[in-house]
């Protein structure tokens, strides 16, 4: 599939990166890697080379490498733990038993800490390194759906910076891709507690029809259509969110016993309204499962389903908020009908 992001070949179809995926990051019986301590700055080493065998190198190695390149450009003074280089996300993510040994352009780097000079020549020199993030204050997507707002997004410096979670689900693994720069970090842990919540939820309600009304890059939405939902809404304010929802539709079409899918926004027609009002249809899937994605405010999308919705899973960002969270949820209930579920 194209990406929006490079317009290379970053995103593919799911059953293709699952047969890839447990043997990404397994070294090969010549591989040897160096550990390093992520709380004091790395030893002063030229740069490992990749294995000559597989090509792939210790995560702490290519660490190191980043390091050596970020305390060259004055990013770092040299004093710095090794950990302070930023947050390693390797693709795809999923739960590891032991460090990766990284393949080329299997990590997105990010850092508060970096430059753009250093980002060029990260993405240059480290083989490794997919794409680096210079990233800012908060979570990236919708600062307040209250207000006309742009949202927040961390920025992109060099590089691409999509990437797939593998996560598990009752009927086999799903494959969600995203714009790391744009939407939240949402990394595999080898079980899910949301997706295993909104299993019972399903297994207890039968829905025939399930609304994701805050969608994200798809996850839940998803997960209830390959658990046999035969209609699933999903929605989302955030641009970001509403496309790789679509995005991840057609990426895990097979999973879902889709027979097409047509996506009739483009990414950067959606990035002109990031934070959306009125709900504009974003995608549309048939077959088996049929599955809708709308970019909007929920409270919006409720009145156009015109009580259709057995089950509302409401994911909000604002669960602390417990007020707001019961409005959205009484809302709901008296316009669309049906359960509510919060995972």
């Amino acid at each position: 599939m194209y990406c929006p992001v490079c317009g290379g070949s970053c995103i593919e179809d799911a059953p293709s990166l699952l047969t890839e995926a447990p043997r990404i990051f397994t070294p090969c019986p010549d591989c040897m890697g160096l550990t390093f301590d992520k709380r004091a700055p790395p030893p002063d080493l030229a740069p490992a080379e990749p294995c000559p065998s597989c090509g792939k190198r210790f995560i702490d190695e290519v660490f190191a490498h980043i390091y050596r390149i970020m305390n060259e450009e004055g990013d770092l003074s040299g004093t710095e733990p090794l950990a302070a280089a930023g947050t390693p996300l390797i693709h795809p993510g999923y739960a590891l038993q032991q460090p990766p040994y990284l393949p080329v352009r299997s990590l997105v780097l990010l850092s508060r800490a970096i430059t753009k000079k250093s980002a060029d020549r990260l993405v240059a020199e480290v083989p490794e390194v997919r794409g680096v993030v210079q990233t800012g204050d908060g979570v990236p997507g919708i600062t307040d759906p209250d207000r006309d707002s742009a949202g927040r997004t961390h920025t992109l410096l060099a590089g691409c910076d999509v990437r797939a979670d593998i996560f598990s689900t009752r009927a086999g693994p799903v494959v969600i891709y995203k714009q790391q720069s744009t939407i939240h970090i949402e990394f595999s842990r080898g079980h899910d507690p949301k997706i295993r919540a909104l299993d019972g939820a399903i297994r207890q309600k039968n829905p025939k029809t399930l609304v994701d009304a805050c969608s994200g890059a798809g996850t839940l939405g998803i997960a209830a259509a390959a658990a046999g939902v035969p209609h699933v809404i999903c929605n989302d304010a955030w641009y970001a969110a509403a496309f790789w929802t679509a995005c991840n539709i057609v990426v895990n079409r097979d999973t879902l016993a889709i027979d097409a899918v047509r996506i009739l926004r483009r990414y950067d027609d959606l990035r002109q309204r990031p934070v959306a009002g009125e709900p504009l249809l974003v995608a549309e899937a048939a077959g088996a499962r049929q599955v809708e994605v709308y970019h909007g405010d929920l409270r919006m999308l409720a009145p156009l389903l015109q009580r259709r919705a057995d089950l509302a899973v409401l994911d909000l960002f604002e669960k602390s908020e417990t007020g707001k969270v019961k409005e959205m949820a009484t809302m709901w209930t008296k316009v669309v009908g049906g359960e509510v579920f919060i995972p």
